[in-house]
C-alpha cells in the first residue's frame, strides 16, 4: 500500500468544529435545521462507513495500485498540469457513478444512506454508506489504467471528497452567478437531496456542476426543497440505518419468480417493481407544510446522558481512527465491532426502544472487557492502573444516571 495521509481522518476536527458554529447561528437564528437525534444519526452513519472502511480501503485502493502496476499504458509524471487533468478526471468519473447510483438499484443500495436524513445541514455530509465503495471504485479504475499514480490518486480523490462537505447546509443560500454557473454549491446539492418531484435524481456533480448542465441533469432551486428518501426511513439505529434496504432487496427478490424481472430489480432505477409486485411506482408529490419528519421523544436527561455518551465513543473512534496502523487484524476488527455495538446502543436510546435499556448495560461490560483486551496486549500502556480506575470511575457514574431512567424503557 502507498503511504498517503488520509486528509478525510485529520479534517475530522474541522469538520466538528463547522458544525459547531453552524449548530450556535441555527440555535442564535432559532431556524431548527439541527435535531439532536437526526445530527447523531447521521453522525452514527459516518462513524460505521469509516470504521469500516478503514478495512476495505486496502481493497479499493490496491484493485486501483494492481492495474496501475501491470497494465497501464502509460505513467504520467506529477506536474501542476496533470494534478488539474486527475482533478478533472477524478470529478468526471465521480459525476458518472453518482448520476448510476440514483439510477441503478444495486448501486442506489450502497448510496440510499447519505440521502436518509430529512434535515439538511453540515451533519448529513458525514452520513454515508458503508458498502457504497464496493460500487464507486470501479469507476476510477480508468485513471489507473491511463497512468495516474496512486498517491496522486488517493490525494486528489480525497480533495474532492472533502470539497463536498460545507455544500451541505441551508445557511449558505446563493453565490456570485459565475460560481454557481461552474461549481457545485449549497443550492445546486440542497436540490440534489430533495425528494420533491422536480429534483430527484438531479445535479451529481462532486466539485463540478457542469457535468450536469452537459448531460441533462441539472436542475434550479426553486420550489422549497423536501428532504430525505421517498420511502423514509424510521429509525435512529445506525445498523438498520445501513442494512435496510438490502433486507427489503431481499425480500422482494425473493417474492419475484422469473429470473429475469430479478435482475431488473437489480439493475433497473429505485422504484421498479415487477407487475406481481405491484409495478413500477411513482413517488407522490409532496410539499414541506405536508411532510412529516420521523422523530422521536425522549426525556431531556436521557438527552443529556445521550449527547455525553456519544461524546466520548466519537472521541474513542477518533482514536481508531488515527491509530489503525498500530492495531493487527484481530484487534482491529475487534475494536471495529466495539464501537459499532456503542453507535448501535446510542441509537436504540434515541427511540428508547425495549431492547436499549439491557444493551446499554451490556455496553459498559464489553467496553470494560475490551479495555482489559487492549491493555493485555500491550496495544495501550496502564502500568499504574490510572486507565482502568477511571474508566471504572466513568461507567459507575453513568450507570447511577442511567440506571433511575429504567421505566423509559418500558423494561
Amino acid at each position: 500500500m502507498p503511504e498517503a495521509v488520509n486528509y478525510i481522518v485529520f479534517s475530522i476536527p474541522v469538520f466538528f468544529l463547522l458544525i459547531g458554529i453552524e449548530i450556535l447561528i441555527d440555535k442564535s437564528k432559532k431556524t431548527g435545521h439541527y435535531r439532536l437525534n437526526d445530527a447523531i444519526s447521521n453522525i452514527n452513519a459516518g462513524i460505521t462507513e469509516q470504521v469500516t472502511g478503514a478495512f476495505l480501503k486496502v481493497f479499493v485502493v490496491g484493485i486501483y495500485i494492481w492495474l496501475f502496476d501491470n497494465y497501464k499504458l502509460t505513467e504520467i509524471n506529477a506536474t501542476p498540469l496533470t494534478w488539474v487533468l486527475l482533478f478533472v478526471g477524478v470529478d468526471f468519473f465521480y459525476y458518472w457513478f453518482h448520476r448510476l447510483a440514483h439510477e441503478i438499484n444495486v448501486l442506489w443500495g450502497g448510496h440510499v444512506v447519505h440521502h436518509q436524513s430529512e434535515d439538511y445541514n453540515l451533519s448529513v455530509a458525514l452520513r454515508q454508506g458503508a458498502f457504497q465503495k464496493f460500487g464507486s471504485f470501479l469507476f476510477y479504475l480508468p485513471l489507473a489504467l491511463l497512468g495516474f499514480n496512486p498517491i496522486m490518486f488517493i490525494v486528489v480523490s480525497q480533495i474532492q471528497t472533502l470539497y463536498q462537505f460545507w455544500i451541505h447546509t441551508k445557511t449558505i443560500n446563493l453565490l456570485p452567478a459565475p460560481i454557481e454557473f461552474v461549481f457545485n454549491t449549497p443550492s445546486h446539492h440542497r436540490v440534489h437531496h430533495g425528494r420533491n418531484p422536480k429534483y430527484i435524481d438531479k445535479n451529481h456533480g462532486g466539485t463540478l456542476i457542469i457535468w450536469d448542465r452537459l448531460f441533462g441533469s441539472f436542475q434550479r432551486e426553486e420550489e422549497a426543497v423536501v428532504y430525505g428518501i421517498t420511502k423514509p426511513l424510521r429509525t435512529w439505529n445506525p445498523l438498520r440505518v445501513q442494512l435496510d434496504f438490502w433486507k427489503d432487496l431481499w425480500i422482494d427478490l425473493s417474492k419475484t419468480n422469473k429470473f429475469s424481472d430479478k435482475l431488473k430489480l437489480l439493475f433497473l432505477p429505485p422504484g421498479w417493481f415487477p407487475n406481481e409486485l405491484g409495478g413500477p411506482q411513482i413517488p407522490p408529490a409532496i410539499t414541506p407544510e405536508h411532510n412529516q419528519k420521523f422523530n422521536t421523544t425522549i426525556p431531556l436527561r436521557l438527552n443529556y446522558y445521550i449527547f455525553v455518551q456519544f461524546v466520548i465513543i466519537l472521541g474513542i473512534t477518533s482514536y481508531f481512527l488515527f491509530s489503525f496502523d498500530k492495531f493487527d487484524l484481530i484487534s482491529g476488527i475487534i475494536f471495529m465491532i466495539v464501537i459499532l455495538y456503542s453507535v448501535t446502543a446510542i441509537g436504540m436510546l434515541l427511540e428508547a426502544n425495549r431492547k436499549a435499556y439491557l444493551v446499554e448495560l451490556g455496553r459498559f461490560v464489553v467496553t470494560g472487557g475490551f479495555y482489559l483486551f487492549l491493555v493485555n496486549n500491550g496495544l495501550i500502556n496502564d502500568e499504574n492502573g490510572i486507565g482502568l480506575v477511571a474508566l471504572f470511575a466513568y461507567s459507575i457514574l453513568s450507570l447511577l444516571i442511567f440506571i433511575p431512567m429504567r421505566k423509559t424503557f418500558a423494561v
